[in-house]
């Protein structure tokens, strides 16, 4: 019982928690400080997060720094074609559903590129199946081959990215 609990309790883990209780209630009393202790000792405790599998993840930060600038770039576009896409005087664009493998050996790796491309607009990962390493996207604007063909290189350099940030061959 002892054990189960040393190895659950995450002091900076709870403080993180009191930090963003307090700025959600949008000042530092102590009866926040207080109230965010007891519900940091409640998540960490009560709803305990699974071991995450980690071994032999490597961070390249260079091309971390690099591919977050392009992501930023991709996403002020992105943006600014779902806007256009709305606003148009035009018909809905016809969606897709599409299947998309993924290369990236890495669940954790998977699942931050799952959350890069859920977090641009335009498209969406609506299935991970992980045991053959497929993504289910769903596609915003898929009119003709050449949009479903951009949309699907799109999610092909995520996947390089990720390989070159994450698993050094």
């Amino acid at each position: 019982m002892i054990a189960g609990i040393r190895r659950r309790f995450r002091p900076w883990f709870i403080v993180w928690i009191i930090l963003m209780w307090c700025l959600l209630m949008g000042e530092f009393t102590w009866a926040n400080v207080i109230s965010g202790l007891l519900v940091g000792s409640v998540i960490v405790f009560g709803l305990p997060l699974p071991a995450m599998p980690i071994t032999g993840l490597q961070v390249n930060w260079w091309a971390l720094f690099l591919y977050l600038l392009s992501w930023l770039r991709d996403l002020m576009i992105a943006s600014m074609k779902v806007a256009w896409l709305a606003l148009r005087p035009a018909d809905p664009p016809k969606s897709a559903i599409v299947r998309v493998p993924m290369r990236v050996s890495n669940e954790l790796v998977l699942s931050f590129a799952t959350a890069l491309y859920n977090l641009q607009p335009g498209g969406s990962v609506s299935d991970i199946d992980i045991a053959n390493r497929m993504w289910t996207v769903h596609l915003l604007d898929a009119g003709n081959e050449r949009a479903l063909a951009h949309e699907i290189e799109n999610v092909a350099a995520l996947e390089r990215h990720m390989i070159r940030i994450f698993e050094r061959i």
